[in-house]
């Protein structure tokens, strides 16, 4: 029979050994991950600070932040309590490490990192339910690329995709610069995406992958393993309950992200509407945290801002924390010598 086409799949022991903390050299894995760990976190904080992508992108990569989430889903599955407690506690403190890092860059840093003044911050404060279903995605790309090893290369890639060690550091940054409200949302953004590598991991190596690769039927007795098992009912459901949960403010991110730009946008069109009509120019709006502002531009005498009111509050939209900058224009003809 032409075996050349089956997919080239790891047993259990290499599974174990890839993503547990397990073994004769658990004490050099540890020291690998610990070493790892605090690089990468100070690497993603100088680039968070310096709003660089590549330089986070390159933290991402060499954190091994994912192996001990893996690691989880594995024990897990396997019913292996000693390795689950293990690599939970990794999980928890290694996030705490990597707060701790951003927190200890921030207070050297002259300048507050937040999402107002730096993009790397924005884009990891206000989490969505788009960010749950891009970690699902990415959670079965790596169950899979940890059960089939002709496309265990894939694993760099998925790490840059979820992203775990930037929203840790960007929790520490905002907490030291006092916009607690912003760390509060960069850690959502990590449990979401624990949480939803961990349901879908599970379901994955679990239920599809393995019964579909026929490595893994049946539970590990305490018997055979010498381990004691885990309840992995209660385990499933203590995940899948962490989901539920994470799932509210998710859904109120992602509804008051949406409100806010059908906002923004009927704010863009009186804007305009008005401007043109003064002989004005609109730059633009911007929202943040303090409200929404609409930037405008035009020659002298400064126009009245009632009629933009009028045209707010007839498209029934609340004037409270709108604010106008008017940014007068003078042209300057330069004469000849």
């Amino acid at each position: 029979m032409d075996t050349s086409s089956r997919p080239i799949r790891n047993d259990i022991e290499t599974m174990r050994n890839t993503v547990l903390f397990d073994g004769p050299d658990r004490g050099h894995r540890l020291s690998r991950f610990w070493m790892l760990l605090t690089l990468s976190s100070m690497l993603a904080a100088a680039g968070v600070v310096a709003d660089s992508t590549a330089t986070v992108i390159g933290a991402i990569i060499v954190a091994p932040m994912l192996l001990p989430i893996q690691g989880t889903t594995l024990a897990t599955v396997l019913g292996d309590r000693t390795n689950l407690v293990r690599s939970v506690l990794l999980v928890i403190l290694g996030a705490a490490a990597s707060l701790v890092i951003g927190y200890l860059i921030g207070l050297v840093v002259v300048n507050d990192v937040v999402a107002e003044t730096n993009s790397q911050v924005a884009s990891r404060v206000s989490p969505g339910l788009i960010d749950i279903l891009a970690a699902l995605g990415t959670g079965v790309v790596g169950s899979i690329a940890l059960v089939r090893r002709d496309i265990s290369d894939t694993l760099p890639v998925v790490a840059i995709a979820i992203s775990l060690v930037p929203p840790l550091v960007v929790v520490g940054l905002a907490l030291e610069a006092g916009a607690y409200s912003q760390s509060l949302g960069a850690l959502l953004l990590f449990v979401t995406n624990v949480t939803a590598i961990l349901a879908i991991g599970i379901v994955a190596i679990g239920i599809v992958v393995m019964a579909l690769y026929g490595i893994y039927r049946g539970p590990i007795s305490p018997d055979v393993s010498g381990r004691k098992t885990v309840n992995r009912r209660k385990a499933v459901l203590v995940i899948f309950t962490m989901m539920l949960i994470v799932g509210i403010p998710l859904t109120i991110s992602s509804i008051g992200s949406s409100t806010s730009a059908l906002r923004e946008s009927a704010v863009r069109t009186a804007a305009e509407t008005w401007t043109r009509a003064e002989g004005w120019d609109l730059l633009d709006v911007t929202t943040d945290y303090d409200g929404m502002k609409a930037r405008v531009t035009g020659p002298l005498p400064i126009p009245g801002v009632g009629p933009f009111k009028k045209l707010l509050v007839d498209s029934g939209i609340d004037t409270q924390d709108i604010d106008i900058d008017l940014v007068p224009s003078y042209i300057v003809k330069l004469e000849g010598p």
